[in-house]
C-alpha cells in the first residue's frame, strides 16, 4: 500500500490473474486433476504474465498454491489438495470472497483515516 500499513493486500485487484495461473495449472494436466508441477516461467509463458508476477502471486497465495521441495535445483509449484477437490466455481466464489474481504477492510482504513482527519480539523477550527 503505502508501506506505513504491515500487510499488503494479496487478492485485491489480482483475482484475474490468480485465475489465470490456476487454470494454467489445470488445463497443463492431461486428465484435469491437477496433479502438474510447474515452474514459474512454464507459467509465465502460457499464461503471458510477467515472471515476476507469477512468482509474486504464487508464494502469496498458499490456499492455492503450494511449493514443492527442489528438484534438480527449480523450484516447482502445484496446485493445493484442497483447491483440487473444490469445483472451478467455488475456486473463484473463494477468491472473490477474499478480494472483497480485502477490499472492506481498506475501505475500513480509509474511513478511520478520513475520521481521524475531521477530528483534527474540527478540533483546530473553533481556535481559528
Amino acid at each position: 500500500m503505502f508501506g506505513i500499513l504491515p500487510f499488503q493486500f494479496r487478492f485485491r485487484g489480482k483475482v484475474r490473474l490468480i485465475l489465470d495461473i490456476y487454470y494454467c495449472f489445470i488445463e497443463a494436466t492431461p486428465d484435469h486433476i491437477g496433479g502438474a508441477a510447474l515452474h514459474p516461467t512454464q507459467i509465465a509463458r502460457l499464461t503471458g504474465i510477467s515472471f515476476t508476477e507469477v512468482a509474486r502471486r504464487l508464494d502469496a497465495t498458499p490456499e492455492l498454491f503450494v511449493r514443492l521441495p527442489k528438484r534438480d535445483g527449480l523450484t516447482r509449484y502445484r496446485i493445493t489438495s484442497s483447491a483440487i477437490a473444490r469445483s472451478h466455481d467455488e475456486v473463484e466464489a473463494l477468491l472473490r470472497k477474499a478480494e472483497r474481504n480485502e477490499s472492506m477492510l481498506f475501505y475500513a482504513i480509509a474511513f478511520m483515516v478520513l475520521a481521524m482527519l475531521a477530528i483534527v480539523v474540527l478540533t483546530i477550527a473553533p481556535n481559528l
